[in-house]
Order: C-alpha cells, then sequence, then structure tokens
C-alpha cells in the first residue's frame, strides 16, 4: 500500500469569508467537510448550488412541481443575496423574490435554476411590490416564511443529503 505525501496530497482549503458571509461559516450551518447544520440560512446561496460568480438573468425557474417563470435580476450580496422571477402568466405577470438559500442547484448547460420549494409555497410567499429589495421589514418577513417552510411538503432536500 502507497504512504501519501502529505506535501503532494491536495489539502482542504478554507472557506473564502468574502464568498461565506464574512465569516468563513458555510451557508445552511455546515462545516467544511461536514453535513449541514440544518440552518437554514435564506439570504446565502448554498456552497455547492453551482450558483458562484453566474449571471442567471434569463434563466428559467423550476419549482419542486413545475416552471414558474424567468430571473429578471439577481443579487450575489454577501448575507443578501436573492433572485426575483418574473413569473408572466402563471401569477398574472407578477415578480416574486426568492431568498437564495432556497436555490437547490443550477443546470447552466440549460439555463434552469431549482428550487427546493413547490409552486404553491411560492405563490403564497409575501407579495414583492418592486421595492422589498432593500425593505428590512420585507426581508425579514420573507426569510421568515421561507424558513417556515425548510422541511415542510413541498420542501425538497438537495441531491445526495439526508437533512
Amino acid at each position: 500500500m502507497d504512504r501519501l505525501d502529505p506535501q503532494t496530497t491536495p489539502q482542504r482549503q478554507t472557506p473564502d469569508p468574502l464568498i461565506h458571509g464574512g465569516g468563513g461559516a458555510l451557508a445552511g450551518g455546515a462545516v467544511p467537510g461536514g453535513e449541514p447544520a440544518g440552518a437554514f440560512d435564506p439570504w446565502r446561496y448554498r456552497d455547492d448550488a453551482g450558483v458562484t460568480g453566474a449571471d442567471l438573468v434569463g434563466y428559467k425557474v423550476e419549482a419542486t412541481d413545475g416552471g414558474i417563470g424567468k430571473i429578471d435580476s439577481a443579487s450575489h450580496e454577501v448575507n443578501a443575496s436573492y433572485l426575483v422571477v418574473d413569473t408572466g402568466p402563471w401569477i398574472f405577470g407578477k415578480k416574486v423574490m426568492l431568498p437564495a438559500g432556497v436555490v437547490n442547484h443550477v443546470d447552466h448547460d440549460d439555463q434552469k435554476v431549482y428550487v427546493d420549494r413547490s409552486r404553491d409555497q411560492i405563490k403564497a410567499a409575501p407579495e414583492f411590490d418592486g421595492a422589498g429589495y432593500d425593505d428590512p421589514a420585507y426581508r425579514d418577513k420573507l426569510g421568515g416564511y421561507y424558513g417556515g417552510t425548510y422541511g415542510s411538503p413541498g420542501w425538497a432536500a438537495p441531491p445526495g443529503r439526508a437533512i
């Protein structure tokens, strides 16, 4: 059996604190190399979602039970990331704001973003009026709503993870 040389064996790297909310912790309460602790952080993309550095505007959004629209705008702000989705005829042309934490994964080849909530859960979310981007009361309400749906029917765990 060959011995591993620590000089050539890839080492686990510490997360970049600017990418991971300034504190070095991973989204969802995970520790580097470990399983998620089960905490839901609505305003941070999951590390394994495939979002880092991507321009998602124009991508289609898929809920657990079907499409909901196309991304109109996206934010990558530290601890304040979100998507605004134009729902087209699905909800009479309204837009919805989705906190980054609901993004399950991104398929860049098909230009689709998969979220881990159902269409009904998204439709029942606090209404987005276009001014909620920076309104702390709206963001608290929205984050609380999606945090309350974490683990409920219609919610889907990320692929390969049992939470």
